[in-house]
């Protein structure tokens, strides 16, 4: 290839995946897969290495992240970002038109859009490319926090049309709620605390100094306002025209001539608020007139020509009954506010949160307190405060437990992190039942026949104590186990007895689970901070068990994504007996503890095909595929030519055999695809 047809081919890519990036994310009609955009994204990532003087500041691989800052640079905005002034009732949104109207006369119009519950960002543009993103700060500088920006696929890199040479277009980076629950569950599965809402969550992600963790975090962006020198001389025509640039404005806009049609807009929206995909918190009103808004000016805090009406928080009073301590899988205590029902937001609210030790002594809630309870972030049910006119004067403080309350264990709690732990993994009942439940669940060891309590039984029984137990299980020990559930409000008395067939499919499903992938088992383990991507990581680099159990904190560290606080994890988990035990149990059962081990055949569905494998995968190794491509009859070969038929591909596929594949036509599949290829026995042609 050409220096010219290399400079060609990445203005092609560019324009290409910036395309598909706008229709999955803006127009929500995509038109390729995702591995087929990854393919071009990889190709792309290729010649921008090999060719660094055609890689442009907004090229779309951006996106994937990977600068790491020391710290964000301090700028100061073009023009103050100023925040608006509240209200929260009709009558005050009267008063604001009166004003507005006493100034530019009776033809007024505004335009309500929603008011979104995030962080307010500032983008500036020149000659149509993203140049720098900052972060509101204190309205008159704020961070640059561009690298992260460009994570957020909303957010164009490169406009179209005919936009101005320069200006900037505010908004808000906000986490959708899936984004949101994905995070929290992620949290959770390490033992880290979750975050309160997304608000929070969506703050935090932003100020992240390794922007590739923004990336994966999933956050969106909606823009709203436009400073510079625009086409219209008007709020709406103005967002209407940037929307064609590429911009990702909100649809939820209207305009508004009377006071009772804004009324209209905010009722609308104070119930359709819940059926969002994120957070909104109000609604903000506009006049839509530039000249007019020059008119009524700016106070000191907040501009005279717009207003946002807050939402009140659905804020209901109850009585703190209790506060029990729940034990998680990781031996953190979690204090839960027991309340006397409420209905609160639809739902009838029996429990809150309160998060840790340090929250209770905030509000310095005591039992028996009348208390104000609130949905944090739509979301997650929490006390907000203590009514204290109703306070029982001989109401004493809550003294927090210094023992575990199942087991008895002294709590400990590391120094920087809020919550008390119980350091008794092996003999706290909770812990122990958590462990065994995260072992077979379905992103682990897959023992789906172990569910709807049978986990419980075995421990209760005395069967199962550790996740080796597993597989030391027979069927005389499980037929006839039997346990009686009581009736509830909610559910009726059950009684769940192993038969026959329940032992079959037990035992069936516990030597199944020898066959899971050495990933899977690493994160079936339960090692603190050691969640599915962090496995999937640590075994792509040592490949064994006995390589990761060996390895110093140092060369840990030298992992991709492992930082000081997950290698110390691993080291204290491998350094004690009755872990390195628990090992060598799983390896006499058969489970897989590195990546060697070949996995079934289907006969010669590759009869007379070659392959090349290249890349880093999940789901299987690269020795794993090699020796089912060999077992079902196809040819491995280790450099691409013509002869070749398929490239089994990765993350991180070569970008010399990429270049090679893609310029002889080669076939390029997943993993996912060989998958299927083997399981369904037809072989796709080459193309």
């Amino acid at each position: 290839m050409t220096t010219n047809e290399a400079r060609q081919r990445i203005e092609q890519l560019t324009a290409e995946i910036n395309n598909h990036n706008q229709r999955y994310y803006q127009e929500a009609s995509p038109v390729i897969s995702d591995f087929e955009f990854d393919i071009l994204l990889q190709e792309l990532q290729h010649l921008e290495l090999k060719y660094p003087e055609f890689a442009a500041a907004d090229s779309p691989t951006q996106r994937v992240g990977g600068t790491i800052a020391r710290e964000f640079k301090t700028v100061q905005h073009l023009t103050p970002m100023l925040s608006l002034s509240n209200t929260y009732s009709e009558a005050e949104i009267r008063e604001f038109d009166q004003r507005v109207r006493k100034v530019t006369g009776d033809e007024v119009v505004y335009i309500c859009e929603l008011k979104y519950d995030g962080v307010a960002i500032g983008l500036r543009y020149r000659n149509g490319i993203l140049v720098q993103a900052v972060t509101r700060g204190d309205g008159i500088q704020g961070d640059d926090v561009t690298a992260n920006v460009k994570t957020i696929h909303s957010v164009p890199l490169r406009l179209k049309g005919d936009y101005p040479e320069e200006f900037e277009i505010r908004g808000e980076v906000f986490m959708p709620h899936k984004s949101f629950n994905e995070l929290n569950a992620a949290k959770e599965e390490i033992g880290e605390p979750p975050f309160a809402n997304p608000r929070n969550a969506a703050a935090g992600s932003l100020k992240l100094l390794d922007s590739s963790e923004v990336a994966r975090r999933k956050l969106d962006c909606f823009l709203y306002f436009v400073i510079g020198d625009m086409p219209f001389d008007n709020h709406y025509d103005n967002l209407m025209k940037a929307r064609e640039w590429g911009f990702n404005i909100p649809l939820f806009i209207r305009k508004c001539y009377r006071v009772e049609e804004i009324a209209e807009f905010i009722g609308e929206w104070n119930t359709a608020r819940h059926d969002l995909p994120f957070d909104i918190d109000g609604v903000v009103i506009k006049v839509n007139s530039y000249p007019m808004q020059q008119v009524l000016g700016f106070t000191a805090k907040s501009p005279r020509w717009a207003i946002a009406y807050k939402f009140k928080a659905e804020r209901v009073t109850t009585k703190l009954l209790d506060i029990v301590y729940q034990v998680g899988r990781t031996g953190a205590i979690t204090p839960v506010a027991v309340l006397e029902p409420v209905q609160l937001a639809g739902t009838t609210v029996k429990r809150a949160s309160l998060h840790n030790a340090d929250i209770i002594a905030q509000l310095d809630v005591r039992i028996g307190d009348s208390v104000f309870v609130e949905k944090g972030g739509e979301i997650i049910p929490k006390i907000m405060g203590v009514d204290l006119s109703q306070r029982d004067p001989s109401a004493a403080s809550v003294a927090y437990p210094a023992h575990c309350p199942e087991c008895g264990a002294v709590l400990v709690r590391t120094p920087g992190e809020s919550a008390w732990y119980c350091p008794d993994e092996d003999g706290c009942p909770p812990q122990i039942k958590g462990k065994l439940e995260h072992f077979i669940s379905r992103k682990a060891m897959n023992i789906d026949s172990l569910g709807e309590g049978k986990t419980e039984i075995l421990y209760d029984s005395g069967l199962v104590s550790n996740v080796a137990d597993f597989y030391d299980l027979t069927y005389d020990q499980l037929l006839g186990l039997e346990k009686n559930y009581p009736s509830t409000a909610m559910v009726r008395q059950r009684t769940v007895k192993f038969r026959e067939k329940t032992v079959e499919n037990i035992l069936s499903a516990i030597e199944k689970s020898k066959e899971v992938p050495f990933s899977r088992v690493l994160f079936a383990l339960g090692i603190r901070f050691v969640g599915e991507t962090v496995a999937k990581k640590l075994v792509a680099h040592f490949g064994s068990i006995e390589n990761i159990a060996n390895a110093s904190t140092e060369t840990l560290l030298e992992v991709d994504e492992i930082g000081v606080k997950i290698a110390g994890s691993l080291t204290e988990w491998f350094a004690l007996e009755k872990h390195q035990n628990l090992l060598k149990r799983l390896e006499i059962a058969g489970v897989k503890l590195e990546n060697t081990e070949p996995a079934a055949g289907n006969g010669d569905v590759l009869k007379g095909k070659s392959f090349v494998v290249s890349g880093v995968f999940s789901r299987f190794n690269r020795e794993e595929l090699k020796e089912l491509i060999e077992k079902n009859g196809g040819k491995v070969s280790a450099s691409v030519s013509s002869k070749t038929d398929f490239i089994v591909a990765g993350d991180q596929m070569g970008p010399s055999k990429l270049e090679k594949a893609l310029k002889l036509g080669v076939r390029i599949i997943s993993e996912d695809d060989f998958a299927e290829m083997l399981s369904s026995g037809t072989l796709p042609e080459k193309g």
